[in-house]
């Protein structure tokens, strides 16, 4: 039976670059189609959060992602007699540390976010097909029939997996009839991207002169000219876009004369949902990013997991495509549903918060924390280590035997699995797919700061097996290592 591709990719926002840039970079053929006739062009997800940066370095495109934003402003709360206090965004300064080196969020417009991975994506040898809209699928055992409609007409295309990163209205979801339950929060509001002129571009402010629904926040967006204008709304009515409509609006809600909006290039009115799919996968078919969950913007948290959905689903469609067991695709919804509804009662709290001027964000939702302890692809390891099997596996500065400075995180950059030996004697046979590495004063990295030991808390004889994704499989020992790793990837065969 022949295939026009491996894997079709409906919906070419973050989580779909994603999931094509990780593809890519393996080897598995693709299609990334988009229904809309261009990228989108809104600051919507503005916020990445420190582990979605850790993805990006991975990914091949940090600095460049990092040189086109810039950090999150202070913000500055103005009370009603016209004074004002300004304040850090998080709950305290955060500062990298060794085992997590980026510490506080990336300001990027989501634009601009979606502008360098497509600059990723191309390197790779890889584009968007833009005005290609899925309108049917039927799936059998080993494979779906997509049907698409271009401007040339409509086209059939056989693939092995569809993966729909369709968006909050998403096509696929609704052909798999997989319910979406959730609440519509009763709140509306409007976010628009615009160029004034009588606002610094040195803070984030925040005007609330009177109710919460009068609130309005103007932040300046790392990297352009622009500012985003977020408010709370009426639930009904008209709201007039314009700059005038705009300056209007901005100057009722803050006293001040002096803001004029003078243009907008992009602006919506949307009502808040939080929303969870009940499944993330029927048969060869599957859901990430707002497809599968849609949420209040409040903490910064849509965009990022939607790029981790991706990241966690890209390795195993691999790894099945090379040969591995079809079940260890059941692991993304096990893993990925749990992080989402976790994400949807973090961005509801935010919301309630937000209302009552209320904007401090704390570690959680930097992402750092999130794991997969519980998953069937996390061994049970030895009782007492800092870090356990699921868990997300730090970072450590170290030195090559060759005397260059590296870190752990360039050990495991790129599609590999990684097995890292901590002052061991023996070291296994290669394994296809897996990097091993072993660490000692003798050995190919050198942990002369002692930043390893005190990430992994590990005993000398003890090796840790970490995942494409940078998650921890499990921790063995030495003795009976060869037999516990044959076991585990038996289910888990590096693509």
């Amino acid at each position: 039976m022949s295939f026009d591709t491996d894997v079709l990719i409906a919906g070419s926002g973050a989580a779909g670059l994603t999931l094509a840039i990780d593809l890519a970079r393996r080897g598995v053929s693709f299609r990334l189609i988009e229904q809309n006739a261009q990228p989108f062009n809104g600051s919507r997800g503005k916020g990445i959060q420190p582990r979605t940066l850790e993805i990006f370095e991975d990914l091949g495109f940090i600095d460049r992602m990092a040189a086109a934003g810039g950090p999150y402003p202070l913000l500055c709360q103005y009370r009603p007699d016209g004074s004002y206090k300004v304040q850090l965004l998080t709950e305290a300064e955060v500062l990298p540390t060794p085992a997590e080196p980026y510490a506080a969020p990336l300001m990027l417009p989501q634009f601009a976010t979606e502008a360098v991975m497509r600059e990723r994506l191309a390197e790779l040898g890889h584009y968007p097909c833009f005005s290609t809209r899925l309108v049917g699928f039927e799936q059998d055992s080993h494979g779906v029939t997509a049907r698409i409609e271009q401007e040339t007409g409509e086209h059939v295309i056989r693939a092995r997996f569809l993966v729909g990163t369709d968006g909050g209205r998403s096509f696929v979801r609704h052909a798999l009839a997989i319910d979406f339950p959730g609440e519509t929060l009763g709140v509306r509001a409007i976010v628009a991207d615009v160029r004034l002129e009588g606002l610094d571009r040195l803070n984030w402010h925040r005007f609330q002169l009177g109710l919460p629904e009068t609130q309005v926040m103007i932040c300046p967006l790392a990297g352009t000219d622009l500012f985003q204008v977020q408010a709370p709304v009426a639930l009904e009515g008209e709201i007039d876009l314009s700059p005038a409509g705009l300056t209007e609006f901005i100057q009722n809600r803050t006293n001040r004369g002096d803001i004029i909006v003078r243009s907008v290039p992009w602006s919506s009115v949307y009502t808040m949902n939080a929303r969870l799919a009940d499944r993330y996968q029927v048969g060869r078919v599957f859901i990430a990013g707002d497809a599968a969950h849609v949420h209040p913007p409040t903490g910064g948290q849509g965009l990022n997991t939607s790029v981790q959905d991706a990241y966690n689903l890209g390795w195993k469609l691999a790894a099945v495509l090379a040969g591995a067991p079809e079940t260890l695709l059941d692991s993304y919804e096990a893993e990925r549903r749990p992080i989402a509804s976790n994400m949807l009662r973090l961005s509801t709290r935010l919301l309630g918060e937000a209302k009552q001027g209320t904007m401090r964000r704390d570690r959680e939702a930097r992402q750092l924390d999130l794991g997969y302890r519980g998953s069937s692809l996390s061994m049970p390891g030895p009782a007492g280590s800092k870090v356990q099997a699921g868990d997300r596996a730090p970072d450590a500065p170290c030195r090559g035997q060759a005397g260059q400075r590296t870190r752990l995180f360039t050990v495991f950059q790129g599609p590999h699995w990684t097995l890292l030996g901590y002052e061991t004697r023996e070291r296994p046979s290669p394994i296809a797919g897996v990097r091993i590495v072993t660490i000692g004063a003798t050995h190919e990295l050198v942990d002369d700061n002692g930043h390893i030991a005190e990430a992994y808390g590990i005993e000398p004889g003890q090796w840790v097996l970490v995942r494409p994704d940078g998650y921890i499989a499990g921790i063995f020992s030495s003795d009976g290592l060869e037999a516990g790793l044959s076991r585990y990837l038996a289910h888990a065969p590096p693509s």
